[in-house]
């Protein structure tokens, strides 16, 4: 490939590297330049350009990124499309990450042209999470460089995801004398958490006393009602792997496998296996909520990785989890506090929510589709409303026009902003308008929502809220599905003035050709934010529990 200053004569069928604003149209970098562009460049007066010219062999930085993503397919595993030389690989399902660094290394060290980005071996990784990051730096590579990566990625998977299993987890306390009940509220209240996190199920705890026999008979009650794995958290800390809560393991007829690890905090659990089920009996540290051991040991076991003594033994890089009282840090390089942390750390601007909700519903009519209830009477602008409620979007705005009155009742007090747009019968373009005035100045950027899309939930804005950073250049966040761009959309104020000049019935998408350079797309993996409910026809669509439980009512 060939880079660099090219006369506008020689730019057809080159690659653009940077953006030129022109006065008829945007042409973004990474675009490829035929006859109309560069006669738009010359009508501007550019007389040349920073391009790259593809040389025999060359292959696109889309394909290139693609082809060598479906190489790291995985069950489990999926990827996004290609778009600027990147591919996103994503976890299908909630599982255990595993990365062999050296295949990562392998791939990296092909050339600079080419490189790979994953998350930590060993990461516990929720459904539509990006495990890894395929880039291809310049716009091309030659086929040669990326038939070398290929062929590393083909020798050994660099990574694969191991499944969370739904285990049924039981859990013994002991108490002592002068324990005091709120401290075992505690651990039970962190295990139970540790647990359904992992997708597991926590029984009912037993709480017995710091005794062997007693532990045992608790073992033994709760693996009767169905538990496939049994932790133990004593009132008093395990010094030896014969103390009093391996012990209790040993009587209910298991055995102790290895006693201590090489984390901190974490140092004193023990594993143990009872009747093929695992059999822990945690470290004291297992009452907080925060990272310790117990997490390396249980995200393994519920991805069913094999966990012996010696697996244990290789957890020590990493392992190191906090400050001890023996490794005490000089006071200026001490850890700052939480409050200090929270006071240093950037801050991104505060993202509201504009719901567009004041239109005439005409291709329902005579029915007003933001009014039609589900079965269980929630009306659909209802429900859009409480899914933004249950995200970090704040202030919620409500705009209306057609109706208003109607679909305020039916926010039922609700804690958000109703806007009115007098001019709703202008089109979509007066209701933005009119959101847009109403936003509070400390808003930084908002989402643009549909009052007809009740199937995008909070989980799925907070992942549009979250990709946000005006820092990184991503001010426009849009959602897509399988590629395909949907709703809502998120823009930084910096786009409000420009949105609010818009007329007639188009919504501010049509802006996004004219900000490419500012788009971060974010794969949702659910096609809710494709979907919209304007027709009676689309309302049998709905899953079951959104349906309208009888013919839609005229409003």
């Amino acid at each position: 490939m060939r880079f660099g200053p090219l006369p506008l004569a020689q730019a057809e069928g080159t690659v653009l590297a940077h953006t030129h604003r022109l006065p008829s149209r945007v042409l973004r970098k990474g675009q490829v330049l035929d006859a109309a562009a560069v006669a738009a460049l010359r009508e501007a007066g550019v007389l040349e350009v920073i391009a790259a010219a593809y040389e025999l062999g060359d292959l696109s930085e889309d394909i290139s990124a693609g082809r060598l993503a479906d190489l790291m397919l995985a069950p489990g595993i999926g990827r996004g499309r290609a778009a600027t030389g990147r591919v996103n690989l994503v976890a299908e399902t909630a599982g255990l990450l595993r990365v062999d660094a050296s295949v990562v290394d392998r791939i990296n060290a092909v050339d600079e042209s080419v490189t790979l980005g994953t998350l930590p071996d060993y990461a516990i990784v929720g459904p539509r999470e990006i495990v890894a990051t395929i880039k291809v730096i310049p716009f091309a590579v030659p086929e040669r460089v990326l038939a070398q990566a290929e062929a590393a990625a083909r020798a050994t998977p660099a990574l694969s995801l191991h499944p969370f299993r739904s285990l049924t987890v039981g859990l013994v306390s002991t108490t002592l004398p002068g324990l005091k009940p709120t401290v075992l509220d505690a651990t039970e209240a962190a295990t139970e958490a540790r647990v359904t996190g992992l997708t597991g199920r926590l029984l009912p705890p037993l709480r017995c006393p710091h005794d062997a026999a007693a532990i045992a008979q608790a073992l033994r009650t709760l693996e009767a009602q169905g538990a496939e794995a049994l932790l133990v958290a004593g009132a008093s800390a395990t010094v030896d792997r014969r103390d009093v809560g391996p012990d209790g393991i040993v009587r209910a007829g298991g055995e102790i496998l290895h006693f201590g690890m090489p984390v901190d905090p974490g140092n004193l659990i023990c594993l143990g296996g009872l009747r093929e089920k695992p059999a822990l009996v945690l470290p004291g540290c297992a009452r907080s909520p925060r990272l310790n051991g117990i997490d390396f040991v249980l995200s393994r076991l519920f991805a069913g990785v094999a966990l012996d003594g010696a697996a244990i033994a290789r957890m020590g890089v990493g392992g190191l989890l906090k400050e001890g009282p023996s490794r005490p840090l000089p006071r200026e390089r001490a850890a700052p506090t939480k409050a200090a942390m929270k006071e240093r750390a950037p801050r991104l601007p505060s993202v509201g929510a504009i719901v567009l909700a004041a239109g005439r519903s005409s291709r329902m009519a005579p029915h007003n589709k933001l009014l039609i209830p589900d079965r269980g009477g929630k009306p659909m602008v209802a429900r859009v409303v409480d899914n933004l409620l249950s995200s970090a979007a704040r202030p919620v705005l409500v705009v209306t026009g057609h109706a208003s009155a109607a679909v305020a009742d039916a926010l039922g007090g609700r804690p958000v902003r109703l806007v009115d747009a007098p001019d709703y019968a202008d089109g979509l373009s007066a209701s933005l308008r009119a959101g847009l005035s109403a936003l509070p100045e400390e808003v930084g950027a908002a989402l643009i929502c549909l009052g007809d899309m009740p199937l995008v939930t909070g989980r799925m804005i907070n992942r549009l809220i979250e990709a946000y950073d005006p820092d990184e250049g991503r001010l426009i966040v849009v959602p897509t599905f399988r590629g395909k761009q949907g709703n809502p959309v998120l823009w930084d104020r910096r786009f409000f003035a420009e949105m609010a000049a818009l007329t007639g019935d188009a919504g501010a998408r049509q802006l996004l050709p004219r900000h490419l350079d500012d788009v971060a797309e974010t794969e949702i993996g659910e096609d809710a934010v494709l979907r919209d409910f304007d027709t009676v026809e689309s309302l049998d669509s709905l899953p079951p529990r959104l349906r309208p439980p009888t013919q839609p009512a005229e409003g």
